[in-house]
């Protein structure tokens, strides 16, 4: 089981929780089951996030593998230039 919380609009996608508990051995899993549980975060994922384990950062690398018991911080993608 990870626990994974969220940031800005991820928040209110996932109904206002800002954080969750998830078991999940990737990341593509990981976002496979938040979708699955809170349909609002699918426009998100698919904008790209970015997901921080263990204070490493990973963008667009969804085989990544989770840790047991990790902290994982969610980021959506912010636009600009």
């Amino acid at each position: 089981m990870v626990h994974v919380v969220l940031w800005g609009a991820l928040k209110s996608a996932s109904g206002g929780k800002d954080a969750v508990d998830v078991e999940a051995r990737d990341i593509r899993e990981l976002f496979r089951k938040l979708e699955a549980e809170y349909p609002g975060m699918k426009p998100h994922i698919d904008r790209g996030i970015a997901v921080s384990i263990n204070g490493t950062i990973y963008r667009d690398t969804w085989s990544q593998t989770i840790p047991p018991d990790t902290e994982i911080y969610l980021l959506p993608r912010i636009a600009g230039g």
